[in-house]
């Protein structure tokens, strides 16, 4: 698609288009981003700072999911388009350098929560400018474009306005600053934006959990970067493994099939509708979900390999435990709301191993760290069998088709 009266090049997607290299390209720095977060949390381990990172988290998957919904529509890789992606790159970039310092200014340089708060501008305000030169003659895109705008002015204002301040003032203009742009877009009529490609949407989507989920494995190996290798360690590190693992079948077994399979049959006036739902607001929680378990891995790989800090039966306390425990109950709800939302059925199965893991927390208060996660481990292998065994059938017909 070239455009009549802008000057920029681009091209249409097409049904079945795949996602691009740069696309991939440009996640990555999403990834380090989500690297920056884990590691500033984990540094400031108070629910204060908890609370920071998910509205960091907040503010990274509202700028990552504007180019899902632009990169439907034209080929990143084509075009003037690459050009702007490539910039906006740059801004995420700045972003995730600055967020040691998003809250808390260090000394000398320049004033990290302002370098935010511009960046973040700068990103957004490209990612609007080349979808109004995109939407050229869609007279329909371009109201809704219009009406999106003042949610992300407000949103960036309040970031700029929030960097002048510190403490409990600081953190509720961040979070008045994302109420405004995720509120700002759920009052919008969904039917005005545009989803050319089923595929495309879902296949972004899944490729940002499986980022989510190297980052909670980077998190595992980075917890023990000066420690020596000793073999609770080496348990604590496969059961973490085993519990990624399970996150990944959870989501890729079966859910990406029939939230795609949803997509593509929806009608194409309320197709946006359901992507924004199924997608964009509750894709969320499994992002923050697996964020918030890589801090608690990171944590309890502290505590089983730190001989001079920790005990081996000393139990993950506090924060750590409820980050392990909350970023899966947090993920497997966002799975529940997924399922709900596309196929109208509720996931029990996955409802209740949220209800076992909230249960089992106070049960596990005074367990050492390495039996709290092999409690949680065993209760995702649990989830997973029964699934595996109790939808063998609807699983294969799922995946297969008629081959099945």
């Amino acid at each position: 698609m070239t455009t009549r009266r802008m000057p920029i090049r681009s091209q249409a997607t097409s049904e079945h288009q795949p996602v691009t290299t740069l696309e991939l390209f440009f996640d990555l720095v999403f990834v380090f981003a989500l690297t920056q977060i884990t590691a500033l949390m984990a540094h400031e381990l108070t629910w204060t700072g908890v609370l920071r990172g998910v509205l960091l988290i907040g503010l990274l998957w509202w700028s990552w999911i504007g180019f899902s919904w632009l990169c439907n529509l034209v080929k990143a890789d084509e075009g003037s388009v690459s050009g702007v992606i490539l910039a906006a790159m740059a801004a995420m970039f700045v972003i995730a350098l600055a967020i040691p310092e998003a809250f808390h200014d260090l000394p000398g340089g320049l004033p990290g929560p302002v370098v935010i708060a511009i960046a973040y501008f700068v990103f957004r305000a490209m990612h609007l400018w080349l979808f109004w030169l995109i939407a050229d003659g869609d007279k329909v895109l371009r109201r809704t474009l219009g009406r999106f705008a003042p949610a992300m002015l407000a949103g960036t204002a309040l970031l700029l306005v929030a960097s002048q301040f510190h403490g409990t003032t600081q953190t509720l203009l961040w979070a008045a600053a994302l109420a405004a742009d995720y509120g700002g877009t759920a009052l919008i009529d969904a039917r005005g934006w545009r989803l050319r490609s089923a595929a495309h949407f879902a296949e972004r989507h899944a490729l940002i959990i499986i980022i989510a989920l190297g980052e909670s494995i980077v998190a595992i190996g980075v917890g023990v970067t000066d420690l020596p290798i000793s073999w609770p360690i080496l348990v604590a590190s496969t059961l973490g493994l085993i519990v990624a693992s399970a996150m990944w079948w959870i989501y890729f077994d079966a859910t990406v099939h029939y939230g795609e399979k949803a997509l593509a049959a929806e009608p194409a006036e309320t197709r946006p509708k359901l992507a924004r739902d199924a997608y964009t607001f509750l894709h969320f929680p499994m992002v923050a979900g697996i964020v918030l378990l890589a801090l608690g891995l990171k944590k309890v790989l502290e505590y089983v390999g730190d001989t001079e800090h920790h005990h081996l039966d000393d139990p993950l306390k506090g924060i750590g435990l409820y980050a392990l425990y909350f970023g899966v109950v947090l993920y497997l709800l966002g799975h529940v709301g997924f399922k709900w939302r596309t196929t109208r059925r509720v996931g029990t199965s996955r409802l209740i191993t949220a209800a076992l893991c909230l249960i089992a927390l106070p049960l596990l208060a005074h367990v050492p760290a390495l039996g709290q996660l092999a409690v949680l481990t065993l209760l995702l292998i649990g989830l997973v069998v029964f699934e595996a065994i109790r939808f063998a059938q609807e699983r294969e017909e799922l995946r297969h088709g008629e081959h099945a």
